[in-house]
């Protein structure tokens, strides 16, 4: 009952303060952190030591599995130089750096422990810097790069850990390392692959969204331990499996068994994300209590902490900006033609989020407890994680908002939703033609499927209006079919209380309620967001938006070039400076941007028929 009742109280203190934090608009990780801090001193919660098989076997297989499977396979391939950069050739850096910096401060460190201590703070944590990332809106390949680093790092770091720890009693030759390397990332990433086939043929055979999702729970242990149990990297076993199943859920899983999983998941790694931060600041009392112990003395550990925190803070600022060529090319991006806008101030955005987290303090506690100094190690982790935590998590909001770097911009997200919408009607409707041509249609169902298509992409276009003060068809919908639902609900439980009707069928015709009731919030959450980005001054200022007018187009519209080239445009943009008239980047020629290139005249606007928003070049804005 004591643990139970200790489970409980965990888990009723990290949804508490992680409500009151989103309410105040604080990052709940650093508030968590704190609030375990002070809570361990509180004269009667019982001391928490954090094992390292409960973190190293049941946190972190899930935690990296949930953002495995919703990291895209193909933003990670476009960025692996970066992640590679960072997750291997940084933990190495840091581990050696950090290693000589406390064996310079406590001289009678042996070599081995200096280099383990390097290696348990080297990688920064799976969640933290990704969690305050896209809260704080960070460029989505700022995010990106970080997510990614975050997901492969710790397997460095653990062998690097594995190799220092086993140099306390033997001598360990330079190719042993590289090869004890090649063989947990490889064996990894093969078992990674097995456990993704296996899981890939069974879901071809099951059709029941309760049993595909109860599958998706087995997979990161699975992946984790028969990786572990031939000495390969269970972290990299968990990510490629979750990295393969997420890009092929779509082809392998129904539509019900992905909502069901997706929303499984989110609960998952939404609870455990935050308790990992309370547990971390659970540590502090007895940590601190051993420290006193050490025969260091307090301010030689004291020093030697300060020492390792600025050193990887230092360190991640030094490589980052060294291989910055490397981790944000300038020019257009390979994969979308946005080029990365500000490259110092994304760089040092990815430097100064290098926040440590639970694998650190793990890490710390699988060197084995007879080693000599072992409290040493134990309270430089835990500094580590409590200041970058705190230090730099506190910081980085703010940070990112005097940079002025952009973050993702829910008007250009709007455009891209509508335009991808538009390239999906065609291909359906092109398929609704060929199956209306076989089959008869005496019914008119053709008819009501198009204009189905067509509400659903009039909206997603309605998006882009930026007249605040009027409501959009789509708002106005929205408001009269929610009323509806709020009735139709209210007479469903009138009758379930009468108990005439299966309670079965009444759950059915409430679920389907819901279903629409939340795609409608969704919707509006949306369109609001867009509002807000709309009425926001833009960031760094857009000097082009703010002093060209919205010209009004010609009567005759056509891109000149795609006729002269025998191509079909999809939709026309207007250069706002000269008048002329290209097809957008859905369209084969991409005319209007060449344009831009050929002229540099920096503002587009649209000419289909029902929108009036304008796109500035330069800044990647829109207005």
């Amino acid at each position: 009952m004591e643990i139970a009742f200790l489970l409980v109280a965990i888990a009723v203190v990290v949804l508490t303060v992680t409500a009151l934090s989103e309410r105040v608009e604080i990052p709940a990780p650093l508030t968590l952190v704190v609030v375990g801090v002070a809570a361990s001193y509180v004269p009667g919660v019982p001391e928490l030591r954090l094992e390292p098989e409960v973190v190293l076997l049941g946190l972190l297989p899930p935690l990296l599995y949930s953002a495995a499977v919703n990291t895209s396979l193909v933003d990670f391939n476009a960025n692996r130089g970066p992640i590679l950069l960072l997750s291997v050739g940084l933990v190495a850096f840091t581990t050696v750096g950090v290693g000589a910096v406390v064996k310079l401060v406590i001289p009678d460190l042996h070599w081995a422990l200096a280099l383990a201590i390097g290696a348990v703070v080297a990688p920064p944590d799976a969640v933290a810097a990704t969690a305050i990332g896209r809260r704080i809106g960070l460029p989505r390949r700022v995010v990106t790069i970080l997510e990614g680093e975050s997901l492969l790092n710790d397997a460095s770091a653990l062998v690097a850990l594995r190799t220092a720890v086993g140099a306390l009693s033997a001598t360990v030759a330079a190719w042993e390392v590289g090869l004890d390397f090649v063989i947990a990332a490889g064996g990894g990433a093969a078992i990674g692959g097995v456990v993704f086939l296996v899981v890939g043929f069974i879901r071809k055979k099951v059709t029941d969204p309760l049993l595909d999702t109860a599958i998706s729970l087995v997979i990161p242990f699975a992946s984790y331990i028969v990786a572990e149990e031939i000495h390969a990297s269970g972290v990299v076993a968990v990510v490629v499996a979750g990295l393969l199943l997420g890009h092929v859920a779509p082809i392998l899983q129904s539509a019900q068994s992905r909502i069901a999983e997706r929303t499984n998941w989110r609960t998952i790694a939404y609870v455990l994300e935050n308790t990992v931060f309370l547990l971390i600041g659970l540590q502090a009392d007895w940590l601190l209590g051993e420290v006193g112990e050490s025969e260091f003395g307090a301010g030689t550990i004291a020093i030697a902490c300060a020492a390792a925190l600025a050193t990887c803070v230092v360190l991640r600022l030094l490589w980052v900006f060294a291989a910055s060529g490397l981790l944000l090319r300038r020019g257009p991006e390979a994969r979308t033609g946005e080029p990365m806008p500000m490259l110092w101030r994304s760089s040092f955005l990815i430097g100064w989020a290098g926040m440590r987290g639970v694998v650190t303090l793990a890490a710390a506690f699988t060197v084995p407890e007879d080693t000599e100094h072992r409290e040493v190690l134990l309270i430089i982790a835990f500094a580590v994680v409590a200041g970058t935590l705190l230090g730099q998590g506190m910081t980085l909001p703010a940070l990112a908002r005097t940079l002025r770097v952009p973050g993702p911009d829910a008007q250009d997200d709007a455009l891209a939703r509508a335009t991808l919408l538009q390239q999906a009607a065609k291909a359906g409707i092109k398929k609704l033609d060929a199956l209306a041509a076989e089959d008869e249609d005496p019914l008119q169902v053709r008819d009501l499927i198009i204009q189905r298509i067509e509400q659903r992409n009039f909206a997603a276009w309605e998006r882009l209006g930026t007249t605040a003060d009027l409501e959009s068809p789509s708002d106005l919908y929205a408001r009269w079919r929610g009323a509806m639902i709020e009735e139709e609900r209210r007479r469903v439980l009138e009758i379930r209380s009468t108990g005439k009707v299966p309670s079965e069928i009444v759950s059915e015709v409430l679920a389907m309620l819901d279903v629409e009731e939340s795609m409608l919030d969704h919707a509006a959450a949306q369109r609001a967001e867009i509002r807000a980005a709309a009425s926001r001054p833009i960031a760094g200022g857009c000097e082009h938006l703010q002093s060209t007018p919205l010209l009004d187009p010609p009567p005759a519209l056509a891109c000149a070039q795609c006729l002269a080239d025998g191509t079909q445009w999809v939709a026309l943009r207007m250069c706002l400076t000269c008048g002329t008239i290209g097809c957008c980047d859905s369209s084969p020629g991409r005319h209007a941007t060449a344009h831009f290139r050929e002229t540099q005249h920096p503002v587009i606007r649209s000419v289909e028929p029902g929108e009036d928003w304008r796109w500035c070049y330069v800044h990647h804005q829109t207005g």
